[in-house]
C-alpha cells in the first residue's frame, strides 16, 4: 500500500493576510480547505493512509480532519517545530514511511487523472508541466522521459517545465536527504536531494494534464474557478418563488433565496446563508456557510469566506473576501483598468486583467466606500463611511477620510 506525505507545515508569507488566523493549507476554496480537495482527491486514486507534515497554526488542521475517518482515510500527524526547509520536512516523517509514498505540496489542486498517472510510474517519479513564467518555479529539462536538469527560480530558465510538487519516492530518498546541507537561505531543500537520482538518470518525468499551484492570493480564483467548472446542481435549502437559477448551482441546508434573486452558475452556495432579494450573483463565485448576501448586490467569480455580509448595493468582482467581514451599503469593490492592463499588487504582476481586492478577517467597510483594483486589506480593518482605498492596509488599521 502506497502511502501519501503532504507538506501542509508553512505559514504562506504570500498568502497573508488570509494566512492571519489559518494556515495556508486551511484557505477556503470552492467552499473546501484546499488541503481537503487534494486529500479526497488522492483518496479517490485508492490511497488511504496519509501523514500530514504540520505545524503553523497546525491546530486548525488537526481539528478539521481529525483521524481521517470523516474522509474514508486515516490520517497521522507529524509536527515540523522550526521552518527548516522541505528537506527537513520530509525527514520528519521517517519513522512512519513503510515503503514507496506520494509526496504532495499541499497548496496546490490536481486532477485524480494526475495523480494516478504519477502511481503508475516507476519510482522515483517527479510531475511536471509548462508554464508561461518557469522563472517564478523549479525549471527541469527531460530527455526520453527521465529528468536531466533541475534549476530553482533560475532568471534564464533552461526550459518552460517546471517541477508540480507532485513525487513518488522509494525509502532510498531518506539517505540522500540525509546527507544534504542547509541552502545559501539557511534552509535543507528537498530538492538538493534529488540530484543524486538525477545523476543517475533515474527520475522519472511525468507530464500533468493541469495544476493550480496556490501561492498567492489572485491564484485562489483559479483554482476556484476549476473545482467548480464540476459542480452539480444541489438545491438543499429554500428557493421562494421568483428566483432565476441558471447552470450549476448548490444551495446548503438552512439557506434561503429570497425573490427576485438571478444566479448563474457555477456558483456554490454554503449553510444557514440569506441571499437577496434582487441579488445578482455570476458564474466561478463560491460563498461560504452563514453569509449575507442582499439587496441589489452583483457578485461574481469570487470566493466569500464564511460569516460575511455583504447586504445592500455593493459590487464586488474577482476578489477574495475572507471571514467575518461586513460591508457598508454602497460600498463597492473595482476590478479592471482603465487602459485593461495587467494588475499588479504590491508591486507583483498578477497577470490577470480583471482583479479586485483581497480582504483580511474581520473587516469593517463604512457605507460608500470604495476599494481599488489590486488592493490589499489586512485583518480587523476599520474603513470609515466614503473613504478610496487603494494598494496594501496593514493589520488593524483604522481608515478615515
Amino acid at each position: 500500500m502506497v502511502q501519501c506525505v503532504i507538506l501542509a507545515a508553512g505559514e504562506g508569507k504570500r498568502m497573508r493576510p488570509l494566512t492571519g488566523s489559518r494556515p495556508k493549507v486551511m484557505i477556503s476554496v470552492a467552499n473546501r480547505p484546499m488541503l481537503e480537495h487534494l486529500i479526497c482527491t488522492v483518496r479517490d486514486c485508492g490511497v488511504v493512509e496519509f501523514i500530514l507534515v504540520v505545524g503553523y497554526e497546525e491546530a486548525a488542521v488537526r481539528h478539521h480532519f481529525g483521524d481521517g475517518s470523516s474522509f474514508g482515510v486515516t490520517i497521522r500527524y507529524v509536527t515540523q517545530k522550526r521552518q527548516r526547509g522541505t528537506g527537513d520536512a520530509v525527514l520528519n516523517v521517517l519513522p512512519h514511511v513503510t515503503g514507496d509514498f506520494l509526496l504532495l505540496n499541499g497548496d496546490m489542486i490536481l486532477s485524480r487523472e494526475d495523480i494516478s498517472a504519477v502511481l503508475s510510474s516507476p519510482s522515483p517519479a517527479l510531475g511536471i508541466c509548462r508554464s508561461d513564467h518557469p522563472q517564478d518555479f523549479g525549471v527541469v529539462t527531460v530527455h526520453d522521459g527521465i529528468i536531466t536538469g533541475l534549476e530553482e527560480k533560475s532568471e534564464k530558465p533552461r526550459s518552460d517545465l517546471i517541477n508540480a510538487g507532485l513525487y513518488l519516492f522509494t525509502s532510498d530518498l531518506f539517505t540522500h536527504l540525509k546527507l544534504i546541507t542547509p541552502s545559501p537561505r539557511g534552509e535543507l531543500e528537498l530538492t538538493d536531494a534529488l540530484l543524486p537520482f538525477i545523476n543517475e538518470g533515474s527520475l522519472h518525468a511525468v507530464m500533468l494534464s493541469s495544476w493550480s499551484d496556490l501561492g498567492s492570493p489572485w491564484d485562489l480564483l483559479g483554482a476556484n474557478e476549476v473545482l467548480l467548472s464540476s459542480l452539480s446542481s444541489c438545491i438543499e435549502g429554500e428557493i421562494e418563488e421568483g428566483v432565476v437559477l441558471k447552470g450549476a448551482v448548490h444551495v446548503g441546508t438552512g439557506t434561503v433565496i429570497k425573490a427576485g434573486t438571478y444566479i448563474e452558475g457555477p456558483c456554490i452556495i454554503g449553510k444557514d446563508c440569506k441571499i437577496g432579494p434582487h441579488a445578482y450573483i455570476r458564474g466561478a463565485t463560491a460563498i461560504g456557510d452563514n453569509c449575507h448576501i442582499g439587496h441589489s448586490i452583483e457578485l461574481k467569480n469570487s470566493i466569500v469566506m464564511s460569516n460575511t455580509n455583504i447586504p445592500h448595493f455593493n459590487y464586488v468582482g474577482d476578489s477574495v473576501i475572507a471571514s467575518g467581514c461586513n460591508f457598508g451599503a454602497g460600498t463597492k469593490i473595482a476590478n479592471l483598468r482603465h487602459d485593461k492592463q495587467f494588475i499588479s499588487v504590491g508591486g507583483v504582476n498578477t497577470r490577470k486583467k480583471k482583479f479586485g481586492a483581497v480582504i483580511g478577517d474581520n473587516v469593517l467597510f463604512g457605507i460608500n466606500c470604495s476599494v481599488n483594483v489590486g488592493t490589499i486589506v489586512g485583518n480587523r480593518c476599520r474603513i470609515a463611511p466614503h473613504c478610496f482605498i487603494s494598494g496594501f492596509i496593514a493589520d488593524d488599521s483604522v481608515v478615515k477620510r
